[in-house]
C-alpha cells in the first residue's frame, strides 16, 4: 500500500474530530499529492463528481491492538458490539473510510491539489486511494442504520461569549460551532466540572458540558 496523499485540515489532534464524514459541512481540508502522483491526468474528469471516497491511514494504531468487540463512545462506552459492526479505529487494518464533498481542483506548481468538505480526519492524514462518489450504487435511502440510528441525531447546546469567540477567525467560527455540538467528548463521561481541550485552527478551546449545555470558558491561541 503506497500513500498518495496527505490532507491537511484545522485538527492537530484527534479529539474533537466528527465521529463520521459529513457531520459538520463547513469542516474543510487540502489534499495535497506525493510527488510520484502529481501529474493532472491523474485527476481528469474528477471535477464532474461533486464527492469522492478517501481511503486514509489511522495513525497510532497498532493492529495488535485490534479486538474482536469494541465500545462506541455514543452508546455510553459500555456497552460491547462488534469490531466490524463499527468504525472504530482499533481493526485488524488501521483504514479508514470517508466520503467528503468535492469542492474544487486547484492546478498548482505542487501539482492538483483538491479542496473538500465535511472532512472528519485529523491534519496530515496519508491517503491510500481516491474514488468517485457514485449516488446510483452508493446511495442507498432505505437502508437501516443499526444501533446508530438511536444517536444520530444527538447534540448540545454550545454556550460561546462573544469575546471569546471573537477570538476565532471569522471564517473558521460556523466550523467550530459546529463540531463542540457534535459533543466531542466521549459519552460515559459526565462530570459537569471536568474541563476539555479542542485543538482547533492554532486554537486550543477549553470547554465544560452541564446538562447537555456545553460552555467555552477560555481560548488559548497555540
Amino acid at each position: 500500500m503506497k500513500i498518495i496523499a496527505y490532507i491537511y485540515t484545522d485538527f492537530p489532534e484527534k479529539f474533537g474530530i466528527p465521529r463520521q464524514s459529513g457531520l459538520v459541512p463547513e469542516l474543510t481540508g487540502r489534499i495535497v499529492f506525493e510527488p510520484e502522483y502529481r501529474s493532472p491526468e491523474a485527476v481528469k474528469g474528477l471535477e464532474g463528481f461533486t464527492y469522492i471516497w478517501l481511503l486514509w491511514q489511522f495513525e497510532g494504531v497498532k493492529r495488535e491492538n485490534w479486538s474482536a468487540t469494541v465500545k462506541p463512545p455514543r452508546l455510553g462506552g459500555n456497552k460491547h458490539v462488534g469490531v466490524f459492526a463499527t468504525r472504530s479505529p482499533f481493526r485488524p487494518n488501521p483504514i479508514g473510510l470517508s466520503s467528503v464533498k468535492l469542492e474544487g481542483i486547484e492546478y498548482t506548481d505542487k501539482g492538483p491539489v483538491l479542496h473538500v468538505s465535511g472532512i472528519d480526519l485529523r491534519d496530515r492524514t496519508p491517503i491510500y486511494d481516491i474514488k468517485p462518489y457514485l449516488p446510483y450504487v452508493d446511495c442507498h435511502p432505505e437502508a437501516e442504520d443499526g444501533f446508530a440510528g438511536a444517536v444520530k441525531d444527538y447534540s448540545l447546546e454550545v454556550s460561546f461569549p462573544d469575546e471569546l469567540l471573537e477570538q476565532i477567525p471569522i471564517e473558521k467560527r460556523q466550523a467550530l460551532l459546529e463540531v463542540l455540538k457534535q459533543d466531542p467528548r466521549p459519552s460515559y463521561h459526565a462530570d459537569p466540572e471536568r474541563k476539555y481541550g479542542v485543538s482547533f485552527a492554532g486554537y486550543d478551546v477549553h470547554f465544560r458540558v452541564k446538562d447537555d449545555v456545553l460552555e467555552v470558558f477560555e481560548i488559548v491561541k497555540l
